[in-house]
Parts: structure tokens; C-alpha cells; sequence
């Protein structure tokens, strides 16, 4: 049983999976992030890995994008910085991007050194499925990575269902068409997530986009088996002078 098996084995609702940008505040924040977010209730880790022009990303964490990449961010920094990090972090982390830098990095390459840190899995949401069934999945499965689809509210029954049989680890839920730290009406995604939970899909629904506080994180929560909070927490982070108490304070706020 891998991590993230075991977690929603353990878990099975408010489930907090937390966004954070690879060498964001300091190139060198990265490891410091993780242990806060661990150390103070966070159950999945999303480690951004930066990229000029992130798909779908709101100007929050463009901008922690566009500062990790003048700190010095590269991909095989960011291996290099992650080589012994599960001697201290052991919550299931997932390395989440654009396809672009990590087709530059080489694929294969990419989920060996992903696989031998370890990392549980990966978010590409530009990975087109095709591509996915005739060339990439087979590649990810070899070194036993866990690969997260997105649905959206557009997404049809039909193609949802085979997202699902696709997806390992979970299904990450957009809470509906738009940018990351957008405001939500969250009565219609309440509705969107009731029709999923009805579906009775075989992966744990974590709910995405808009989640900034306690009240968006149980609302995401009622329907759904947890929750990503990105923008607010790199908000929390922008101008931080110290990264522990300054997570614990945000994570405080929506977990107590």
C-alpha cells in the first residue's frame, strides 16, 4: 500500500492537501516549506514546479512562479534539493506542473527521479489523456508513480468515468472553470460535488481551486473527501520572516 493508499485508508474526509511553489519565498525555502506544512496538519503536499507560464494558475502563484525562477529554480535543483527529504517528511508528496519543462527534462529521466526520491505522483494537467493511454501512462506505472487527472464541471459523465479509471491516488475536482484564488459560488459547487459523490467513482475526490479558508474547506468537504489550498497559503507565505509560525497560523485558521 503506497502513501496516498494508506492516507485515504486512514482518512477518509477533510483530507488537506496544501500548494506550495518549489523554491518559493527563498530558493532554498523548499524543504523548510514541506516540514511546516507537515509539522502543522497538512495531509498531501503539491509541490509546485515552477514554469514561466503555469496552466490555469491565477496571479498569486504566477508570481511565486515567476520569483522561484529568479531565485534560481531549475528541475534538477529541484531533485537535487528533494535527495533526502523523507528522512523528515513522510506525509505523501506530489509533484504537480506544467508537461512542457518536464518533456525538456526528458520523461522518463523525469519519473526515475521522481520514483527514487520518493515521490507518490504527479499532476500534469496539460498531459493530454491520449498521450497519457498510448505512450506516458505506461512509463509513469513502471516506476510507481501515481498519476492524479483533473475533472471540471464541463466534464462529461462519460469522460469523468474514464478519468476515474485512469486516475490512481485520487481526482482532483476543479471547482469549476476558472483560475486559481478566484471567488466561488460555493451552493453550485456543492451541487457539482453531490453529483460526483452519487457516481460512487473508485478514487477519493479531492476538491480544487477557490479553497482559502475554513468555510470554502468544509463546504469542499461536505461532498468530497478533501481539499487543495494554493493561492491563500502563498499569500500567507509572501512576506513571511518565518515559515514555521507562519504556516502553523494559516493551517491553525482552517484546521482547528
Amino acid at each position: 500500500m503506497n502513501r496516498l493508499e494508506e492516507l485515504f485508508t486512514r482518512k477518509k474526509s477533510n483530507v488537506l492537501n496544501v500548494f506550495c511553489t518549489a523554491g518559493f519565498p527563498q530558493l532554498n525555502s523548499t524543504w523548510e516549506v514541506m516540514k511546516a506544512l507537515q509539522d502543522n496538519g497538512a495531509d498531501i503536499i503539491e509541490l509546485g514546479m515552477p514554469y514561466s507560464d503555469p496552466l490555469a494558475d491565477g496571479p498569486v502563484i504566477q508570481a511565486s512562479n515567476t520569483k522561484a525562477l529568479q531565485n534560481g529554480m531549475t528541475m534538477q535543483l529541484l531533485f537535487e534539493q528533494l535527495r533526502d527529504f523523507r528522512k523528515e517528511i513522510y506525509v505523501p508528496v506530489i509533484l504537480m506542473g506544467n508537461i512542457n519543462p518536464v518533456l525538456q527534462f526528458g520523461f522518463e529521466n523525469f519519473c526515475k527521479q521522481a520514483a527514487s526520491l520518493p515521490v507518490d505522483g504527479i499532476i500534469l494537467p496539460d498531459l493530454p489523456e491520449y498521450e497519457f493511454e498510448n505512450e506516458y501512462g505506461a512509463i509513469i506505472k513502471r516506476y510507481g508513480l501515481d498519476f492524479i487527472f483533473l475533472i471540471t464541471p464541463e466534464t462529461s459523465e462519460e469522460r469523468i468515468k474514464k478519468l476515474d479509471t485512469l486516475s490512481t491516488g485520487f481526482l482532483y475536482v476543479v471547482s469549476s472553470s476558472s483560475t486559481t484564488g478566484n471567488k466561488k459560488d460555493f451552493t453550485e459547487v456543492e451541487k457539482y460535488l453531490q453529483r460526483l459523490q452519487n457516481m460512487q467513482l473508485k478514487n477519493s475526490l479531492i476538491v480544487g481551486f477557490g479553497i482559502k479558508d475554513k468555510s470554502t474547506f468544509q463546504s469542499a468537504c461536505k461532498y468530497a473527501n478533501g481539499a487543495v489550498i494554493g493561492t491563500a497559503y502563498i499569500k500567507a507565505l509572501e512576506n513571511a520572516t518565518d515559515i514555521q509560525s507562519a504556516t502553523k497560523a494559516f493551517l491553525s485558521s482552517i484546521i482547528n
